[in-house]
């Protein structure tokens, strides 16, 4: 199917007590569900996944970041989201803990939430069916994933996983 693809970053945040940072969005993609904090690559001035990463950042957060400031812990495509693009995703943890909440920001509202509580919010199915449990399992380590997207369904192919206890 061709479509666009579209290229972003998405940002793994944790406070000093490892509570994740999550988003409300007040907009599409994922309007009303609660994701991590990232956004677009700018591609027409060649931006790389870490300069949209550290720009993200500071602009949804407030929180100047260096590229030795984030660990690439993922990469997912999905072919055909919603019928219309294709995404090709960085995930990054952010390796310095955030010590207050963010302000609200234009594309939604903040929160921490512990992991269990994860499995109570609103987010994208995706993110709870796949993403969370490769990225809960392959923490401090790195996972790659393909999701193809189809009115019908979704499946998804488990690329690279390399848990943090692969990694030494």
């Amino acid at each position: 199917m061709e479509l666009p693809y579209k290229v972003a970053t998405l940002l793994y945040c944790f406070d000093e007590a490892d509570n994740v940072l999550l988003l409300e969005r007040y907009q599409e993609p994922n309007l009303g569900l609660w994701s991590p904090c990232g956004g677009k690559l700018n591609t027409s001035t060649g931006e790389s996944p870490y300069q949209c990463a550290i720009r993200e950042a500071s602009e949804e957060i407030s929180l100047s970041l260096r590229p030795q400031d984030l660990h690439l812990a993922g990469i997912v495509s999905e072919a055909g989201y919603e019928g219309n693009s294709h995404w090709l995703m960085f995930l990054f943890e952010v390796l310095p803990k955030l010590k207050a909440l963010p302000a609200p920001h234009r594309e939604g509202r903040f929160a921490f939430f512990n992991r269990t509580e994860l499995d109570g919010l609103s987010i994208p199915v995706t993110d709870r069916e796949t993403i969370w449990p490769l990225f809960w399992k392959n923490r401090g380590g790195f996972f790659s994933a393909h999701c193809r997207c189809t009115s019908a369904s979704t499946s998804w192919a488990v690329e690279e996983q390399r848990p943090l206890t692969e990694q030494a």
